[in-house]
């Protein structure tokens, strides 16, 4: 089985190109994982024979359909799992796809003198943790008794970082649909220092996220915050709701506690991006009651809000903030 784990080279704040992109590699292989904003995992398990190609050719053939078809650059890697190819990703250049083969031996010597740190789901708080013991490669770790890493990161954790250090991959690539997500996106026409218009541009992001999965009687179980700076990169946090919900203010109070724990310093900012996931009809959801006059009060503001914009158009009422 070879895994293609796929990062298309977006212009800034371009993510509404993504859902075109994935309808091409769909064509390849229907196995596809979409990983917003710019990315995709695929199973090419039965595409290679169907072809009559290895995944170094149809990565090349990916990524010269993604050019001519749409004008967007790619970088590939492969792997004999998820998490190998994701690793491998980290090596890829234009035109050139790295691959990890998956004998044992390979695998081994692919991981062994990388730093613990580049094992996908190993934050900095337990790479930190695991260095101080001198556990700084992925080949020491995969060496440390199983007890040592249990002690040091917990049972579940230690277990399953004893696994992916020895190369076990237990990962699968999940088939799912750009339509169980929404994004909206706010470039700034220059770098931003003022946090102020941070939190503005958040604002907006929720409350237009609000409105329309109230449009859609859908509600989001997942809020992601995409922060992307004057140098290119970006930070990307995810955090899941205490409930499903469309309710604006509660969107905006989960984008805000993001973003502050982000703790920027003057950052230059190029943009932001929110992405509500885990879409499911509104009318299986269920909403904690409440007695508190003031919430009861915003989510009526909200159905007299919505009527109006269906009435007269998306931007006829929002918050004052937003006025200006």
């Amino acid at each position: 089985m070879t895994i293609l784990c796929v990062r298309f080279q977006l212009p800034p704040m371009y993510e509404a190109a993504l859902p075109r992109l994935l309808g091409l590699l769909e064509d390849f292989t229907p196995v596809v994982e979409a990983l917003p904003p710019d990315g995709a995992l695929l199973d090419l398990r039965g595409a290679e024979r169907y072809f009559g190609r290895d995944a170094v050719e149809l990565a090349s053939l990916i990524r010269l359909r993604a050019l001519a078809l749409h004008g967007i650059d790619c970088v590939i890697g492969a792997g004999p799992g998820p998490m190998l190819a994701r690793m491998a990703l980290r090596d890829a250049a234009p035109g050139v796809t790295p691959v990890v083969p998956g004998e044992p031996d390979a695998v081994a010597g692919f991981l062994t003198e990388r730093p613990v740190a580049a094992l996908p789901g190993v934050g900095g708080a337990t790479a930190r943790t695991l260095c101080e013991y001198g556990l700084d490669t992925i080949g020491k770790v995969a060496a440390a008794p199983l007890s040592t890493l249990q002690r040091l990161t917990g049972a579940r954790a230690g277990r399953e970082l004893r696994e992916k250090a020895s190369g076990i991959d237990r990962g699968r690539v999940v088939p799912n649909a750009t339509s169980r997500s929404l994004a909206t996106e706010h470039p700034f026409g220059r770098d931003e220092l003022d946090p102020s218009r941070h939190r503005r541009a958040l604002l907006c992001a929720a409350e237009d996220l609000g409105a329309r999965l109230r449009a859609l009687e859908k509600v989001c179980r997942t809020l992601t915050l995409t922060v992307r700076y004057a140098d290119r990169s970006t930070t990307t946090r995810s955090r899941t709701l205490k409930e499903p919900t469309a309710h604006s203010s509660a969107l905006t109070e989960t984008a805000y506690r993001m973003y502050e724990a982000l703790g920027l310093q003057r950052a230059r900012v190029r943009g932001i991006a929110l992405r509500a996931e885990g879409l499911t009809p509104a009318e299986q959801a269920s909403y904690q009651l409440t007695f508190d006059p003031v919430d009861e009060k915003v989510r009526r503001i909200e159905e007299v809000a919505d009527r109006a914009r269906a009435r007269f158009g998306p931007h006829v009422i929002g918050p004052g903030t937003l006025a200006a």
